[in-house]
């Protein structure tokens, strides 16, 4: 038996952290979602995007609005939708989800052709432009809905609609070369290949991926040379294969490059059909290009892409903090891959890697009364020039109602609604525990829970509820420090491989392993080739990594100074028992001369950091992460 996921349905979260983030999720953010998505939300970007759906049913007149792939936002919102059903039912929600779907099912074309913006507004052009026109990508979003509604809410008309889709793209492209402008299809028929069996979908998955960079001009032959206007003037260049990875084949490749989010859905899908198929090529390739993500082309909190030109990784180490991209939907992403790299091997690198996402980068894309949303996570934010100086007009220091491109909203709430299924896996004889998320899951070997104080305090308890023998695995955070384990009182060693530690035994019900480990305020130095950190240092503590606002600070954020030889103190504050990071530090004086010889003087102040995901919910103002040390 291979390593999978235990299902959804199998797991529920009781997590003092989480839980209320999944609440916030089904009673607000979804139903806020929807409600965007209906243009019913005053002040917040337009959308249109269910009325485009009407328009393509014949149901509506007008014009069709948005991007091109305005279709996804609404399969991202179905899936949403599908886990919060999971998660909480809701008989009104169920009927609002059975609606949307049997719209889509009326937009659906007879050859099973599935796309608003070709069916009103191009219909002569459906798969012309395959660079450009997402076609594919809205197809792979719909796909991933109909899993999700299938497996998490047991309801299945989506699925039939995607099932034909899936088998018109087969047709379309099984013996006709295409390559995917934007990559996503290849999870969705991954994804229904596991929930339906047939091999087909997985072998056209397969081989959108090795198409892949075969030819690097693909694009450019088969690109119309007047395509039209599909983003506004934003032009998408045949040319530049780095851009969606199409310049070297994928079992090739060595070096994220291109547009962020493409190279990462990508890598995603690569690694599913990996875990599937053992194919040692692929596993090669992940593994090269997991190692240059996060060892060089990653920030700190998980973010990735550097430049806000074609949302793109540029080269390692580029990782300039106040003009840093960071979409929401890369780090949503990084997660996926790094879930599916745990179905190839259990290492403990993955799951430090969906960890470090989830505590930092994806969960700060969402603001805590869950209707406010970032698409760019910058690491230094500066109110006079963020959104305002060129070269920073991405960079936003609040959260907008809404995005005219809304790929990440949806994108997050999908990822929090459906947390469970990526806290547990297992195999013929180990069930594996990736995070310590407080949960209780069904597995092979019989019921297990978890309880968890996490991320503030290092203990975890878990109870074997039914008997058994077999290895229950524990992720070690890479973090941790001198990890203690207890089973039913007795202390015995923690023996760790791969990142885990493994306890082997013939388990009784009612059988108890308890988990502690330090959690050590971190001082975290970059490379010296990380150009914007030089001389300077980011605190984390647990999974958490922590940033100054200038709300809190009485000085330039720029000109704070962390001593060395500064104590870090940890402070509970809030609700929640939020911990808060205290230190003494240093501000240099502020003068009136732009330039001075004179010894800089500082005067001694007190810094509170918060944890990253939290900045940007109160008063807007300045925000850091790297603090100058001395």
């Amino acid at each position: 038996m291979s390593i999978r996921e235990i299902p959804l349905n199998r797991v529920r979260i009781t997590d003092a952290f989480w839980s209320p983030r999944q609440r916030l999720m089904t009673d607000v953010t979804i139903p806020y979602m929807e409600k965007i998505l209906r243009d019913e939300v005053p002040g917040a970007e337009k959308s249109h995007a269910i009325s485009n759906f009407r328009m393509a049913a014949g149901e509506e007149t007008g014009e069709f609005y948005g991007m091109v792939f305005q279709d996804s936002d609404v399969a991202k919102w179905l899936e949403a939708a599908a886990y919060s059903l999971a998660l909480k039912p809701d008989k009104e929600l169920e009927a609002r989800v059975d609606d949307v779907v049997a719209l889509i099912g009326r937009c659906q074309q007879p050859d099973g052709y599935l796309n608003t913006y070709f069916t009103v507004k191009e219909p002569e052009n459906r798969w012309a432009n395959l660079l450009e026109c997402h076609e594919l990508y809205c197809a792979g979003h719909m796909i991933e809905a109909g899993v999700a509604l299938h497996e998490a809410a047991g309801k299945d008309e989506l699925l039939h609609i995607c099932i034909r889709l899936a088998d018109h793209i087969c047709d379309r492209f099984m013996q006709v070369d295409g390559i995917p402008g934007h990559q996503e299809i290849e999870i969705g028929l991954m994804r229904l290949y596991h929930a339906t069996g047939n091999a087909k979908y997985r072998d056209m998955a397969l081989r959108f991926l090795d198409l892949r960079g075969q030819d690097p001009q693909w694009f450019e032959k088969h690109t119309p040379k007047h395509p039209g206007v599909h983003y506004g003037g934003y032009d998408i260049i045949a040319e530049d294969t780095a851009y969606n990875q199409s310049d070297v084949p994928v079992r090739e490749q060595t070096v994220a490059r291109g547009h962020a989010v493409r190279q990462l859905y990508m890598l995603t899908a690569m690694a599913d059909a990996a875990a599937d198929t053992g194919d040692a090529e692929l596993i090669a390739a992940c593994d090269r290009l997991f190692d240059n993500i996060t060892q060089k082309q990653m920030y700190v909190t998980g973010a990735v892409g550097s430049t806000p030109h074609h949302e793109a990784f540029t080269v390692d180490y580029d990782l300039p903090s106040d003009r840093c991209y960071g979409e929401t939907c890369a780090s949503v992403a990084m997660t996926f891959f790094a879930h599916n790299m745990l179905a190839i091997k259990p290492d403990g690198r993955y799951a430090d890697l969906m960890e470090l996402e989830l505590y930092n980068a994806a969960l700060a894309g969402m603001s805590q009364d869950g209707k406010r949303f970032f698409y760019v996570n910058p690491l230094t934010v500066d109110t006079s020039v963020s959104g305002i100086v060129p070269g920073y007009e991405h960079v936003l220091p609040q959260r907008p109602a809404w995005h005219a491109c809304a790929c990440c909203p949806p994108n997050l709430a999908r990822l929090i609604a459906s947390l469970g299924k990526y806290l547990w896996s297992e195999e013929d004889d180990t069930v594996y525990s990736h995070l310590f998320i407080g949960s209780e899951a069904e597995t092979r070997h019989g019921r297990i829970s978890m309880t968890s104080g996490y991320p503030w305090e290092g203990k975890v308890e878990y109870t074997i509820h039914d008997g058994g023998q077999f290895a229950l695995a524990i992720h070690v955070p890479q973090h941790a420090e001198n990890m203690s384990l207890r089973v039913n009182g007795e202390e015995i060693p923690c023996v760790t491989l791969d990142g885990y530690c493994r306890v082997q035994r013939n388990w009784q019900p009612g059988d108890c392993v308890i988990a502690e480990f330090d959690m050590p305020v971190r001082r975290i130095h970059a490379h010296p080739r990380v150009r914007d950190a030089a001389g300077k240092v980011a605190i984390a503590r647990g999974p958490l990594v922590y940033c100054i606002e200038s709300t809190d600070q009485m000085a330039i954020l720029s000109g704070i100074v962390l001593p060395e030889d500064a104590v870090i103190h940890t402070v509970e504050s809030g609700a929640e028992a939020m911990v808060l990071l205290h230190a003494e530090g240093l501000a240099q004086e502020v003068s009136d001369e732009l330039y001075s010889v004179n010894t800089i003087s500082t005067t001694p102040i007190q810094i509170r950091a918060i944890p990253y995901f939290s900045w940007g919910n109160r008063v807007q103002g300045n925000m850091q992460v790297w603090i100058r040390e001395a």
